[in-house]
């Protein structure tokens, strides 16, 4: 059941048949909301409820998660499977316009790569993965290793992975489903209430497992940690081997950025408590390198300089940090969240 405003809807596009959550009137101005990875689009379920008057909000299930056509996702090319399979459904409603676009996570890296292959009316960024990928980077993006070691599918639990699989509704473990999600996608403070907890935690379980989708697979390497991208699942497509959106500096025409950011996000940071560097630096990897050869990831600092290159460059980007807010500030700081993206939008419409 959705909340009210809401509608469930299934398109066949030429791609793949593909499930989404829909608000507000046809005629609408397009507004494509796109979830992280071990999410859906019905994270984006109450703010979709509140549409405001005039806009059509779209949340798409992408490849690979939720109630959409079980396919394979190509990592070689990175997150564009997504952003191409966006830019199917956006053909396949028949919205001929410029669509204003929303991404989360890995969803922000999906938005990039589309506005570098078309146009977009904007971007709002929420927590976006580093312009140069998940893991495995110095500061400048350039690689710490040729191949890439310490990126990709072997940078998955295998433990999470197994409970995802095996539909964990427990909180037995720090890997239970349920506690990464209270632990990582929100400040430790937030709790969603227990119905829509429940809801939530049914949709990461949805999530596909394996080689083609969570973790995907991985490559051994002579270089630490041991294991080097693979080519298919989401987290060989997050790997900056693949998945640079650097190059959104160079587009034209520029749309509008806005990127809001939690400063307690543990998940896309400097020194994220899910990268290699930084786990090699704890000690949980054994044998880290050190900082000189495999620094922790500076994540925010590597998307606050594109993005001043972008501005360099001739683009709008408008920023927003959310004090003390997690990985998705949409839910632990909904009304401040809605409040600064309606102000955007209605800024660039």
């Amino acid at each position: 059941m959705t909340l009210p405003r809401v509608s469930e809807e299934t398109v066949q596009t030429d791609r793949l048949r593909l499930h989404y959550l829909e608000s507000g009137p046809a005629d609408g101005i397009p507004v494509v909301l796109v979830h992280g990875n071990l999410a859906t689009g019905r994270f984006y379920e109450p703010l979709m409820s509140a549409v405001p008057a005039g806009y059509r909000y779209l949340a798409p299930d992408m490849r690979g998660f939720g109630d959409t056509e079980r396919v394979p996702i190509d990592a070689t090319r990175g997150l564009r499977d997504w952003a191409d399979d966006v830019h199917a459904m956006v053909q396949a409603l028949g919205i001929e316009r410029p669509v204003h676009l929303v991404g989360w996570s890995t969803g922000g890296a999906a938005i990039a790569a589309y506005a570098m292959d078309r146009e977009a009316a904007s971007l709002t960024l929420i927590d976006p993965v580093s312009p140069y990928g998940f893991a495995a980077t110095q500061p400048d993006g350039k690689p710490c290793f040729p191949d890439w070691a310490g990126s990709g599918g072997g940078t998955g639990s295998p433990d999470f992975a197994g409970r995802l699989a095996a539909g964990d509704l427990s909180t037995n473990s720090p890997y239970s489903p349920r506690n990464v999600m209270n632990s990582s996608y929100w400040a430790t403070s937030h709790r969603e209430p227990p119905e829509r907890e429940e809801v939530l935690v049914g949709e990461i379980l949805k999530s596909v497992t394996g080689a083609d989708g969570y973790p995907g697979d991985s490559t051994p390497s002579d270089n630490w940690p041991g294991f080097a991208p693979g080519t298919r699942g989401i987290l060989n497509a997050l790997s900056g081997k693949y998945c640079d959106w650097s190059g959104i500096v160079d587009i034209d025409p520029k749309p509008p950025i806005l990127w809001t950011q939690g400063t307690a996000d543990i998940v896309i940071a400097d020194g994220s408590a899910w990268e290699t560097g930084t786990l090699g630096q704890l000690g949980v990897i054994p044998d880290w390198p050190g900082a000189e050869v495999f620094p922790p990831q500076q994540m925010v600092g590597q998307i606050r300089a594109v993005l001043e290159r972008y501005e360099q460059a001739g683009g709008r980007v408008v920023t927003e940090i959310f004090d003390g807010s997690g990985h998705f500030p949409v839910a632990d700081a909904a009304e401040h969240w809605r409040s600064t993206f309606l102000t955007f939008l209605t800024s660039v419409c």
